[in-house]
């Protein structure tokens, strides 16, 4: 018998329903999946509106690029979605067993939490950026206030972002040379 295949001694109580307690957040990623379910019928809904606008005389390029910027914005929301559901789950309640599956995402393969944080703040930046864009295009319906604390929050997501990954980076370099 191997050292790996030695029986280990079961949890005692407490650290057996402390690590049981994972499994409640089961029902908050089966929430997220249903709002995965929403945005995809917003989509539709935004779909059936660019195509009502592209039919309706007089429409500008601008108008058309808002509702098409409106769908990149819906479909960086569902991936963000996708990735804290699936990394969420794999890295904090239990493994999903994809590793044979043909249609496993690259990234699901190492990811953890320092890899999920750097992802999410980048997908947080991207649509961050589409909103500051459909805002860009629509300035003349906003007061320079508003033009304003939109960039500035925009930016303090890109600091912000910057800080995690240089901290994973730092973290995983610090990891590495202990072992």
């Amino acid at each position: 018998m191997s050292p790996d295949s030695t029986p280990k001694p079961p949890l005692r109580p407490i650290p057996r329903w402390i690590f049981a307690s994972r499994w409640l957040q089961a029902p908050l990623y089966l929430g997220l999946i249903v709002a995965q379910g929403v945005y995809v019928w917003q989509f539709w809904v935004e779909i059936v509106h660019l195509l009502a606008i592209v039919s309706t005389k007089g429409t500008t390029e601008a108008e058309i690029m808002l509702v098409v910027l409106g769908l990149i914005d819906v479909v960086m929301i569902s991936n963000l979605l996708v990735m804290v559901i699936v990394g969420g789950w794999e890295t904090f309640v239990s493994r999903l067993d994809l590793e044979q599956h043909s249609d496993q995402p690259e990234w699901l393969s190492h990811v953890n939490a320092g890899v999920l944080k750097v992802k999410l703040a980048t997908a947080i930046i991207g649509i961050s950026s589409i909103h500051l864009l459909k805002t860009f295009i629509n300035a003349p319906n906003y007061d320079e206030k508003t033009l304003l604390w939109q960039t500035v929050i925009h930016i303090s997501f890109l600091f912000s972002a910057l800080a995690i990954a240089w901290t994973e980076t730092i973290t995983t370099r610090t990891r590495a040379s202990t072992h």
